[in-house]
């Protein structure tokens, strides 16, 4: 096991090669930031931080049940969806127990089963989608968790609902399944599932949602789970009692109620994800196809090599070495006049290249 290696911060990167600008394109964050709702929140925030916060969430938790049109009890809140993720693992998994999941995906789930002492079960992805009738084969007595990237990180692709709805009518009953959900909201709404129809269908199902991806709220930390009753208590149980901060909870409530934010930059999105898919048509790069906020793209050279290339022009990408995935670059959707900016770089790199080298 290793502990997380982030990618480098701009700071870092604008002073090694003395660079003017830096664009961060490798952790999927929103690049229109979030919503005014949030600044206004922040300007009229409480002073009252030596108090603990409010341990059940309770604003946050009952805005996000009336508007989910789920009971409160089924809600667990954690420091971004990745917390849930530990609570998940540490409720259900221990030595002699299995888990399994699609190889290569968010790695989190990895490295927490690990540290649980759990069997790890990795399914290889085909064409960068999980392999749900492989996944059902691997399920045996033994296995207490299944993992669904929907859609997938880092290849972005989709599940489709009724392969989804055949591997739950499938797997066991007594087979924690987890679907994270953190880019959902940057789907078209043909490709969301019905949660509150498979909540209500599938009383192992858990769900997982984010406040840092279009919600733009990555610094601060929150995210949700949803899930049966029964399965949220005991989340609740290895929940630490105050792990959302009161402004975590503040600024959650502010941009979730904000749908317009939230449309906005979906479309916003599409449509700055739709040209640089044409840039990459254009040029012959081929890609993976996806819903959210970042392309996995193929690169003909060492996916180390071109991230460096395009460190040393202004642009932090992540490398596929990384994650998986040999010979791409998971690239971010950022700006519009920057996506502009990162195609010249990317001429310039296929320009470059000679023999797979960069010459």
């Amino acid at each position: 096991m290793q502990p997380y290696k982030p990618g480098m911060q701009p700071s870092e990167v604008q002073k090694k090669f003395n660079l003017d600008r830096i664009v961060k394109l490798a952790s999927n964050e929103n690049p229109y930031g979030y919503s005014k709702r949030v600044t206004e929140e922040l300007k009229t925030m409480a002073t009252d931080f030596e108090m603990y916060p409010d341990g059940y969430a309770s604003e946050l938790r009952n805005k996000i049940a009336s508007t989910l049109n789920v009971s409160e009890e089924q809600l667990v809140f954690g420091a971004g969806s990745d917390e849930i993720i530990t609570f998940i693992c540490r409720a259900f998994l221990s030595e002699g127990t299995n888990t399994v999941m699609a190889a290569p995906t968010f790695p989190q789930y990895r490295q927490h089963a690990l540290i649980e002492g759990a069997e790890l079960k990795e399914v290889p992805t085909v064409q960068g989608h999980h392999d749900l009738k492989g996944m059902l084969e691997a399920i045996d007595n033994q296995t207490k968790i299944v993992w669904l990237c929907m859609p997938d990180n880092p290849t972005g692709t989709v599940i489709p609902e009724k392969d989804f709805h055949m591997f739950m009518e499938h797997c066991p009953k007594d087979v924690i399944v987890v679907l994270d959900e953190a880019y959902q909201e940057f789907m078209n709404t043909k490709n969301q599932y019905d949660l509150k129809q498979n909540l209500s269908a599938y009383e192992n199902l858990i769900v997982l949602r984010t406040f840092s991806k279009i919600y733009g709220l990555a610094g601060f930390r929150a995210g949700y789970g949803i899930s049966s009753e029964q399965i949220a208590t005991k989340l609740n149980i290895v929940r630490g009692p105050f792990n959302m901060s009161i402004p975590t909870q503040r600024v959650a409530l502010a941009a979730f109620d904000d749908e317009q934010f939230v449309k906005e930059t979906k479309e916003k999105n599409a449509n700055v994800r739709f040209e640089f898919e044409s840039f990459l048509q254009k040029i012959g790069w081929t890609y993976y196809p996806s819903v959210t906020n970042f392309l996995l793209v193929n690169t003909p050279i060492d996916a180390d090599e071109a991230a460096a290339f395009l460190l040393k022009n202004g642009f932090i990408v992540r490398s596929g070495n990384l994650l998986g995935y040999p010979q791409t670059l998971r690239i971010t959707i950022g700006l519009k006049d920057d996506m502009q900016q990162l195609q010249q770089v990317i001429l310039k790199l296929k320009d470059s290249i000679q023999d797979g080298v960069i010459g």
